[in-house]
């Protein structure tokens, strides 16, 4: 189960770059990958919220906002200035988190920025969809200050390093770690966000590459670039509670010293695919055990059982002759991540999960909640008579259909109108489930909001269409059948807010540490009609987003 690193995220986590360096991991009964750190990483320090005391709430939520300058290290000035006013006129509460914020008079990608940083952890990466992203429309001044009309602009990418606050425990994550993390959220600083993600399965033993990330792991950046769709934002979060020895000079002293670290020059990262050869690809399990393994589960399917459908998936480790590093591999997974999120999440002394999921878990604003189902996959056409040729026989398939509906009828008892959603090599069936909370009144709004919010990711996750139907049957056949740690892979992977939350399922995902390769993930379906080689070939074809960019194919489109 957990271990003593894990244990020791549950105390204000002090690091030392050159002690972290050193950090090896144990052996776990699964099988692994061995993520030993062998060169310096920069880490900061921070405090665990989930030791606070839940029900005493902050005495100081703020944020301060600044007038808009035109370049990143202007910004830089500005909040460096900010903070040393805010430590020479601290405010008098023992506990609190202030958000410092600067507009920037230039579009600039929050990935690019997250590049220029160079391997500071922890560090976290949320985009929204380009069709379809949720993220709030903000009011920013971009005018210096000489006009008192703000625009509103789209955020459409977050990129954070260093943590003002982290919320980890030995222990999965419940409702009184809902509690703690919501203890530092506001609805009146909406920019305020814990990023994160929460194991697949809770009850499963973690395994030694998902060591460092424990249960769950979320975080408050302590520096963080937002990506408007006209401008951008650089801004800073101070976290302070003096009951977890954790003041606000502390907090301000370790701010300083990630800020001394932040590079303001930053590059656009290019788009191409990286000259990578892969050396080694190893299967678990392998092709063998796989067909086995399908042509059980169809067994229990066919049987007596409740089973309907179960998910079950495979890990590919890889082994390059170079590096492959996370966040340029993650910029080239966003040219072929249209209609997609991109994520990644990197604890400090850990590889960082990074994915190019399709499938929203939900989206909650207020009273208005939203989630998706997807299912069955196809590969796109390599002309336009071909590709509606495989759209229509994916849309009459009857296993697809079954998948189809197993996903959906779990939450919603009329089953919606079937459609198809397509990306650049893949194409699935697809239904958006929305509806709208019942309101409350004031004086129980917050409280029934923030029981509701954890209730919707509980209810949600997992859901059919990564675990299976029913959930417990489906689960207990993939614990005994797996013999990897599925870690955050298909687990919730998104954000909370104070009156908004956006989760993704963390499909399509990979674990990838500089030096040392990577282990890429996918999963497939299983429900009566199902063939054990063709879903092996619907795994290979989920995984092409990386092993394309290994074999050096150029994706089917470039940036500039």
């Amino acid at each position: 189960m957990a271990t003593a690193q894990a244990a020791a995220a549950a105390r204000p986590c002090f690091m030392d770059p050159e002690a972290a360096a050193k950090c090896s991991i144990t052996v776990s009964s699964r099988q692994t990958i061995h993520f030993s750190h062998h060169r310096s990483q920069l880490c900061s320090l921070s405090m665990n919220g989930c030791q606070g005391d839940s029900h005493l709430p902050l005495g100081t939520v703020e944020t301060r906002s600044f007038p808009a300058v035109p370049s990143p290290s202007l910004a830089l000035d500005r909040l460096s200035s900010a903070i040393s006013e805010l430590k020479s006129n601290p405010p008098p509460s023992s506990s609190g988190i202030i958000r410092l914020q600067v507009p920037i008079q230039q579009q600039i990608e929050a990935i690019d920025w997250l590049y220029a940083q160079d391997q500071f952890l922890p560090r976290c990466f949320f985009s929204s969809r380009c069709q379809t992203g949720h993220f709030s429309d903000l009011s920013v001044d971009h005018t210096n200050g000489n006009d008192q009309n703000q625009s509103k602009h789209k955020l459409v990418s977050v990129a954070g390093v260093g943590s003002a606050v982290f919320f980890q425990d030995v222990h999965p994550f419940s409702y009184r770690h809902w509690k703690s993390l919501k203890r530092f959220l506001s609805t009146e600083c909406p920019l305020i966000r814990a990023y994160g993600a929460i194991r697949f399965d809770a009850r499963a033993n973690i395994s030694s590459e998902w060591e460092a990330f424990g249960y769950f792991y979320f975080m408050i950046p302590q520096v963080e670039f937002d990506e408007l769709e006209e401008g951008s934002m650089l801004a800073t979060t101070i976290a302070w509670d003096n009951a977890l020895s954790w003041n606000l000079g502390h907090a301000i002293d370790a701010l300083k010293a990630t800020m001394h670290q932040i590079s303001s020059i930053v590059l656009k990262l290019r788009r191409q695919v990286p000259s990578t050869l892969m050396l080694r690809n190893n299967n678990i399990p392998c092709k063998t055990y796989w067909d086995l393994a399908v042509n059980r589960a169809l067994q229990k399917i066919r049987s007596n059982s409740a089973l309907i459908k179960v998910v079950l998936a495979r890990s590919s480790r890889v082994i390059t002759a170079t590096d492959i590093d996370p966040i340029a591999w993650l910029a080239c997974l966003q040219v072929e991540g249209e209609n997609a999120y991109q994520f990644c999440l990197q604890p400090p002394n850990a590889p960082a999960f990074i994915g190019n999921t399709p499938e929203q878990l939900f989206h909650r604003k207020w009273l208005g909640i939203t989630s998706e189902a997807l299912a069955g996959t196809r590969a796109r056409g390599e002309s336009m008579p071909e590709d509606l040729e495989i759209e229509l026989e994916l849309l009459s398939s009857p296993k697809d259909h079954l998948e189809f509906t197993i996903n959906v009828c779990d939450s919603v008892q009329v089953e919606p109108k079937k459609a198809i959603r397509k990306f650049p090599r893949v194409q699935h069936l697809y239904a958006k489930l929305a509806g709208r909370l019942r309101s409350e009144d004031d004086e129980f709004y917050e409280l029934s909001m923030s029981i509701f919010q954890f209730d919707i990711l509980s209810s949600l996750h997992p859901s059919p269409a990564v675990c299976g139907f029913p959930t417990e049957e489906a689960r207990l056949l993939i614990a005994e059948t797996e013999v990897f740690d599925r870690g955050m892979y298909a687990g919730p992977v998104g954000w909370f807010g104070g009156g908004e939350s956006e989760f993704a399922v963390g499909i399509r995902s990979a674990l990838v540490e500089k030096g040392l390769g990577a282990m890429i993930y996918a999963g497939t379906g299983v429900v009566e009609g199902s063939n054990a080689s063709l879903e092996w070939d619907e795994l290979e074809l989920k995984i092409s987003q990386f092993t394309k960019l290994l074999k050096l194919e150029v994706p089917l489109e470039i940036k500039s």
